[in-house]
């Protein structure tokens, strides 16, 4: 069977860049959008560039123009959206609503992966203000693909390596202390961390896969599921030496929000949600999802112990 061919939508992004690069390697024809409103920023120009030489086919477009956007989708087979939903950069994922209604016109994508790559939204109806914004906008772009009958794939990746390993979870860093280290409660809730070039390949595994058709994919692989202690405990070994250890109880934490500006708050109260609450490991996967290392035991995911290496 022909690979499908892929637009990747925020292909200069975090994420966007490691589906990109997965893509690509894995031999599909790949199309990146070159978003008009670019404008001056080098940054995204040149990596846009550098994807070209790597072979992938940029393509123009614009969601303040629908018909570029419906010219675009009928390129290809399989459109993935990687737009920002995080408050501390870009937070755009209502955008995809007019991504929703080209490929809805288009009528010829056999898979649409929207944005959202960390926790799954439909499990987070009772998640906490401001935070709750996320996932309630990702629900909306969910709604509105399966009114559309679009076929889907939803990514749910837990927590980024970059942003939740490498600091051993503390917030306002992305750097691993040396000296002590904040515990959320007692540590030993479980969560997932992902390195971000796994989240990409296993997102293209998908795409052609009828066992992720309108399902879930849950990148939950058994050897990351770790606790906040069991990741410190891997870094202790790692530098030979332990760290002091600061408890922060969960009444003092979500006091914390108290004067902290929007994006601040939102932080919060996803860790909250992540580190004592455990809502990233507290449900078994049911028939609406599928665990992605037991679906792809052929890639060889990155542990831990293994990444946190790159921080010595």
């Amino acid at each position: 069977m022909a690979k499908s061919k892929v637009l990747v939508v925020g292909g200069t992004g975090y994420i966007g860049k490691r589906i990109v690069k997965a893509s690509l390697a894995q031999g599909h024809i790949t199309y990146v959008l070159q978003r008009r409103e670019m404008g001056l920023d080098i940054d995204k120009i040149q990596m846009l560039l550098s994807f070209k030489k790597q072979g992938a086919r940029l393509i123009q477009g614009s969601f303040s123009d629908h018909q570029s956007l419906v010219d675009a989708v009928k390129q290809v087979d399989v459109v993935i959206c990687t737009m920002s939903g995080v408050h501390f950069r870009s937070h755009n994922i209502l955008l995809q609503l007019k991504l929703v209604d080209a490929i809805k016109e288009a009528g010829n994508i056999k898979r649409f992966i929207p944005s959202e790559f960390g926790t799954d939204p439909s499990r987070m109806g009772h998640a906490l203000e401001p935070g709750r914004v996320t996932f309630d906008e990702k629900m909306r772009v969910r709604r509105a693909i399966e009114d559309a009958k679009i076929p889907f794939t939803y990514v749910t990746a837990n927590c980024f390596a970059g942003y939740f390993a490498g600091n051993l979870s503390q917030m306002g860093t992305l750097m691993p202390p040396r000296d002590k280290v904040t515990i959320y409660g007692d540590g030993n809730v479980k969560v997932v961390y992902m390195d971000e070039d796994d989240i990409g390949l296993y997102t293209i595994k998908t795409i052609d896969d009828p066992r992720t058709l309108n399902k879930t994919l849950n990148i939950r692989p058994p050897e990351n599921i770790l606790s906040q202690r069991e990741l410190v405990e891997k870094w202790e070994k790692l530098i030979g030496k332990e760290l002091q250890k600061i408890s922060f109880s969960q009444e003092d934490f979500l006091a914390s929000m108290k004067g902290l500006d929007f994006a601040s708050q939102v932080g919060v109260g996803h860790f909250y949600h992540f580190f004592y609450e455990g809502c990233l490991t507290n449900f078994e996967i049911g028939e609406e999802g599928e665990e992605a290392s037991e679906l792809y035991p052929d890639v060889k995911y990155t542990r831990m112990d293994e990444y946190l290496k790159l921080y010595l």
